[in-house]
């Protein structure tokens, strides 16, 4: 990749020797009530740049997403390089910077190569497009006769030397407006996407080049902490905004560093010259705070959930779901709980902020810069135009973790000292104040006909979430507390089988703790109900689960990808538990599932497909389950990045396996006390499995999102595995040890002595 010195936006708008590809400003539209997105009230004056090509030949290209360490930045360069023709080492992404990129949204959904990418390759074929033009006209020949190559442009079957991109620029600029319509590059002409790439970010990373936001330092910069109120994880009640009493500044005044004290609201903050000095005097400083009242009670989720209010919104309605129900041979009907969980990022977040003159510029691992920049609007009082939020690494999330928090809080305290402020949270804050994966409940009426076929598929699920605002927001009065619920539950509602009878139905409710989204969003729940209901339809029908699903799978591509996994795996068929199998003592088991990740409002745009086989043993005293072996197959389409795609997989793998085995937030008196490690176990390296990556190869297809696809079979695989192993149909995570053994405990089960 480019690392000399590049020019900066007005040299791009304004100067000579270069090309860029443009779209005129967009005033980005509001979201739809109940969907993520920016609400702002900001006008663009400028262009938005997709692609400049330097007299040097060197090309700069734009995204507005960010790299949350899925390799982005390295898969987008390799499709602007394919497009240009030019060497990958030329290529620069310039990501998530407002001012600098189009505003395309969140980073959300795997949808950047899917989705953002697209303007972006488009733009870069249409540079192409020009430079061939201008070599015709350089060569006095026709557009055919010509080849692009490594940056340079030749006569096919011609003695001349080539010319180069820059001498085709120089002298002159061109500004090209994005076109609709341009002509790509065939795919099977393609030789750089479609290989495996080292990614791009991980020498810097390596050798500890300024990366991460948690390693900036500004000259004349401060450390601040914060004091939170006692009404930890929760955004909506009158108690939020209105419950400090009061804060005894004497109490730290003989405090070193320089100590200032800043509160407006329920916001207080404390502001030292040194990082421990700050983080003494929050210890120290005496704060009275009204205790809440009223929180809701979450030591039984399921009750919690189902007495909410809420309002149906009917999703999708096929045949006579009622009758046929009322027909079958046998009926199912269960509820799916999933529990709140953590992201969990390893760093706290951590943000850094300088305000002067009525300007804020502020450091940020956000994942959405440009909506963090309304927020900070809103919080300043200040024009968005004021406003700069540089996107730096910061500790992984996979959905939204306190970045933005962090960002306004270091924002507050650089308004009230005058000087850059840099913010930290502690362990406990960023556990206990996070907005959580939300919790979810899924109910499922389905039944059996006489011949084994499903009758009807009833399915209602209820995901409580609102917009989480950012906390400062909330805690200076800035807004008030919202439970207008955000219509999130809906993502892989309708289940990939060939029910001749589907009822499908979101119950949109409000929030019970702060929430957001947490990879997978609320498909990996709906999954978990799906893929167990179809797992048990094929027990009770005495049918191998495998070859059930291939009979009422809807999408030949999802059967190609089943039966691929189950081959990897040595699939045998056989009824699950039909044949408990226990060797020295270790109930052993296995379980398929398969799901496709569908994002957005319902009907919403599907990402990539993937499948899991899993091989367990459990041990029936401890409940101690063991994961022997796991095969994964996806099927993303084109894979840009070959190794990028088995490193979001594996990655995808680990991280579900912890959500699925360990991983849920505690409440005692409606607060969280998952607030360290202790009490928020996570799966440990030493408990990982052999992981068997199976990607098909579909370089012919569309490129489909892989960052969340791989998580969504995780859960009812080893759930299904664990009913072949002991009989016990699992249907709430985590499947702790101590679940095992109760589940056991109250089982009529008892799993029949076998060797093999």
């Amino acid at each position: 990749m480019a690392t000399l010195s590049l020019p900066d936006r007005h040299a791009l708008l304004h100067g000579s020797d270069l090309l860029v590809v443009y779209r005129d400003p967009l005033v980005p539209p509001r979201p739809a009530p109940g969907q993520p997105g920016t609400h702002s009230d900001f006008i663009p004056t400028e262009p938005e740049l997709f692609i400049a090509v330097l007299a040097d030949g060197r090309v700069m290209a734009f995204n507005g997403h960010v790299d949350l360490g899925t390799g982005i930045r390295t898969a987008l360069a390799q499709i602007v390089a394919e497009e240009l023709e030019v060497d990958f080492e030329q290529v620069t992404m310039v990501l998530g910077h407002p001012f600098e990129v189009p505003n395309q949204g969140p980073t959300i959904a795997s949808a950047t190569i899917q989705i953002t990418a697209e303007p972006l390759r488009r733009a870069a074929a249409q540079a192409r497009e020009h430079l061939l033009a201008l070599a015709a006209d350089h060569f006095r020949v026709a557009r055919t006769a010509l080849r692009c190559a490594e940056g340079h442009i030749a006569v096919v079957d011609d003695g001349r030397p080539p010319v180069s991109y820059g001498e085709l620029l120089h002298g002159a600029r061109h500004a090209l407006k994005l076109a609709d319509k341009v002509p790509l590059k065939p795919a099977g002409d393609y030789r750089l996407v479609g290989r495996a790439t080292p990614r791009v970010d991980i020498p810097d990373k390596a050798v500890g080049k300024l990366t991460f936001v948690h390693d900036l330092r500004l000259p004349d910069m401060l450390h601040g902490r914060v004091i939170r109120p006692p009404y930890t994880g929760h955004d909506r009640g009158e108690f939020v905004g209105t419950s400090l009493v009061a804060v005894d500044e004497s109490s730290v005044a003989d405090m070193p560093g320089r100590v200032q004290v800043v509160v407006v609201g329920d916001f207080v903050g404390v502001v030292a010259e040194r990082e421990e000095q700050a983080e003494a005097a929050a210890r120290r400083l005496k704060v009275t705070w009204r205790q809440p009242e009223r929180l809701p009670r979450l030591d039984d989720l399921d009750r919690a959930l189902r007495e909410l209010p809420a309002r149906r919104r009917p999703l999708l309605e096929e045949g006579d779901v009622e009758a046929s129900l009322a027909q079958a041979a046998q009926r199912v009907h269960r509820t799916y709980v999933w529990p709140f969980q953590l992201h969990g990022s390893i760093g706290p977040s951590c943000s850094v902020a300088d305000y002067r003159d009525d300007r804020l510029r502020v450091w940020s691992g956000t994942q959405n810069p440009h909506s963090l920049r309304a927020d900070l609007a809103r919080l300043m009082r200040l024009d968005e135009g004021m406003i700069t939020v540089t996107r730096m690494e910061a500790a992984g999330c996979y959905g939204r973790n306190c970045a933005d928090d962090v960002g306004a809080d270091a924002a507050l305290l650089s308004r009230a000292v005058g000087r850059p402020v840099r913010v930290q949270l502690t362990r406990e804050q960023e556990h206990g104040w996070e907005p959580k994966g939300a919790a979810q409940r899924m109910e499922v009426e389905g039944g059996l006909n006489a011949d084994g076929s499903p009758a009807g598929y009833r399915f209602v699920v209820r995901y409580p979430s609102n917009n989480a605002p950012t906390l400062a927001l909330l805690l200076t009065g800035t807004i008030t507390p919202s439970d207008i619920p955000f219509e999130m539950g809906d993502r892989t509602s309708v289940p990939p089988y060939r029910y001749p009878h589907r009822q499908v139905a979101c119950d949109d409710v409000p929030t019970l703790v702060r929430a957001s989204w947490l990879r997978g969003v609320s498909a990996m729940p709906n999954t978990f109900a799906h893929e167990s209901h179809i797992d048990e339809l094929a027990q009770l029908a005495g049918e191998d689960p495998v070859a059930y699903r291939l009979r009422y799978l809807a999408d030949p591509r999802a059967a190609e990808l089943t039966e691929a996994v189950a081959a990897r795996a040595g699939w045998r068929p056989r009824v699950a538990h039909a044949a408990p199998r226990v060797v020295d003592g270790w109930y052993r088991g296995r379980g398929m599932a398969y799901a496709q990740y569908v994002h957005s409002q319902f009907p919403g745009f599907g990402a990539a497909l993937a499948a899991w086989v899993v091989e367990l043993r459990v041990h029936p005293e401890s409940g101690r389950i063991v994961i022997e072996r796991l095969v994964v197959g996806q099927d993303a389409g084109l894979m840009v990045n070959p190794a990028g795609v088995r490193h979001q997989v594996h990655g995808n793998v680990i991280q579900t396996l912890s959500r699925t085995l360990k991983e849920r937030v505690s409440f005692e008196d409606g607060l969280p006390v998952s607030r360290e490690w202790g009490g928020y176990p996570i799966l440990r390296f030493s408990e990982l499995p052999e992981i068997d990556v199976m990607l098909l190869e579909r370089p012919e297809e569309p490129p489909l999102g892989v960052g969340e696809s791989t998580s969504l079979p995780g859960a009812p695989a080893i759930a299904n595995a664990l009913y072949d192993a002991i009989g016990v149909r699992f249907t709430q995570p985590p499947f702790t040890p101590e679940t095992v053994r109760r589940a056991l405990a109250t089982s009529r089960v008892a799993p029949t002595e076998a060797i093999g």
